[in-house]
């Protein structure tokens, strides 16, 4: 188990290399994440809801994605309340003291989910969750220690150099956990370093002398780190733009962004300036297209979209002859109205969309999930993506759908003058026919083939190739070994 001395310190970027590394030596590795609070979330062969990053790990393992990789996953709707998905299905609504309450039985879900994914696997590489270090939260913990005690998984600790402090953070953590829990770390890991790594040498002598815990190696900063879908979306805080880029794509910064991986493969594109706009910020008067993202909580970030001033900026763009494209929630703000009438999102009943689609949208209890198989009449092209909604959509806009499923039925909708179009398909750029003959309408016709997933492989094939170099996977995996009392069949493969 891989845990870290914080949020944000690489813990998803080093399983998933881990898991590719691993893999490659011809071991059959699975992913696993107990608990998880994003609202990235990718769909399952099964029509189960798991982090985005569980979905990469996967991948990385060359296996198919499954709801027991990421047993129960957090979706924050509001300041202090979460979507609680269990095994891939929707569950209840809690908020901090529910998982006090809720501890024993989301446990109970999560080892079930450990002990299926262990079947016919040679080894399983879990991810913790933020900190083991916050005792306020030791009661309530199923993604840290309460789940490595549980299980009795040896854990490795994932300190990050880049964001200052890391000596304290590995002394401090192993200051702070109980005596049974410091003995579940087995070493530590440092994590994005950047210059002479003989420098660090006094350090790492330093942080084992006062933890006891060896250190497993220096993993410098990678740059192909980049080219992986982000997690979370502190992460779209450190996007830049490029000056070189010639079009440019306005994305709004909404308050509950949710499957802002939509975004990676344009940004990918090395003429593609894929800009986030912050609260405060207008919409670029020369955008070529504004895309409007996923939200986790349509009503309140259409309130929030109108607060920034981005009502008009967007009459305006689309008065200058710009696109829009809005996606899920993004799609249903484009529309004329969204009801609520059961409250399921919000106490107002009825909201005023921004007029750009002829459609309404109405909030239902049922929640669509699903992988989507479409094609684009007006590109003659297939592609795919999944669903991940509630609301039903409908409009004399819908006539003119941006998609068709696989029956024909039509996905999304167009105005009239087929500036404005909304769809609730997440991941249709991961498609490079799709996204280039999309993308060639703002290149003057002109069709530059992308290859998004070869860049991803080769992040994750470069990631495990550093891995490899630059820390002891041989002591890491010896530790797996003897930890668990079982055969990981690696004979001839260490």
């Amino acid at each position: 188990m891989f845990q870290g001395t914080g949020s944000d310190v690489g813990k998803s970027v080093l399983v998933a290399g881990f898991c590719r590394a691993l893999t490659r030596r011809g071991l059959r590795v699975k992913p696993f994440k107990p608990q998880n609070m994003s609202n990235n979330a990718a769909v399952t062969p099964c029509g189960g809801e798991i982090g985005r990053a569980q979905a990469l790990q996967a991948l990385a393992c060359n296996v198919e994605a499954s709801v027991d990789m990421n047993p129960v996953l957090l979706k924050p709707q509001s300041d202090n309340g979460a979507q609680v998905i269990v095994q891939g299905r929707m569950h209840s609504l809690g908020n901090s003291r529910y998982f006090q309450d809720k501890k024993p039985e989301l446990l109970a879900k999560v080892i079930e989910s450990f002990a299926r994914l262990k079947k016919n696997t040679d080894i399983v590489v879990v991810e913790g969750a933020g900190s083991p270090a916050e005792v306020n939260l030791r009661n309530s913990d199923i993604a840290n220690m309460g789940f490595a005690l549980a299980t009795k998984t040896p854990v490795i600790l994932i300190g990050d150099i880049d964001r200052g402090g890391v000596i304290a953070s590995i002394v401090g953590t192993h200051q702070v956990l109980e005596t049974a829990e410091r003995d579940l770390i087995k070493g530590y890991v440092i994590n994005k370093f950047r210059g002479d790594v003989t420098l660090f040498d006094e350090a790492l002598t330093t942080m084992t002398t006062m933890t006891h815990w060896p250190s497993y190696g220096v993993l410098p900063f990678i740059s192909a780190v980049r080219q992986l879908p982000a997690e979370d979306a502190v992460d779209l805080d450190k996007a830049f733009s490029g000056h070189d880029k010639t079009i440019l794509i306005a994305v709004p910064m909404l308050s509950r962004i949710s499957n802002f991986d939509d975004l990676d493969p344009l940004i990918s594109e090395p003429d593609i300036d894929v800009r986030f706009i912050k609260p405060g910020e207008t919409l670029p008067v020369h955008a070529d297209l504004v895309l409007i993202p996923g939200t986790k909580a349509t009503l309140a970030d259409l309130e929030f979209f109108r607060n920034q001033g981005w009502d008009i900026d967007l009459s305006a763009h689309i008065r200058r002859g710009g696109r829009v494209l809005g996606i899920c929630g993004g799609y249903q703000m484009l529309g004329q109205k969204i009801s609520d009438p059961q409250g399921i999102e919000s106490s107002s009943k009825v909201q005023t969309g921004l007029h750009h689609l002829d459609v309404i949208t109405v909030m239902r209890p049922s929640k669509h999930v699903k992988q989507t198989q479409a094609t684009s009449p007006a590109l003659g092209c297939t592609l795919s993506g999944y669903e991940i909604h509630i609301g039903e959509t409908s409009g004399p806009d819908t006539a003119r759908p941006f998609l068709l499923d696989e029956q024909g039925v039509g996905l999304g909708a167009t105005s009239p003058n087929r500036q404005v179009t909304g769809v609730y398909l997440h991941g249709l750029f991961s498609d490079d026919i799709f996204r280039m003959k999309y993308l060639a309408q703002f290149r003057g016709g002109e069709h530059i083939a992308g290859r998004y997933l070869c860049q991803v492989e080769q992040a994750l094939n470069t990631l495990a190739d550093a891995m490899e170099v630059q820390l002891d996977m041989d002591a890491m995996l010896q530790i797996a070994q003897q930890e668990n009392h079982q055969s990981l069949q690696i004979k001839g493969i260490l």
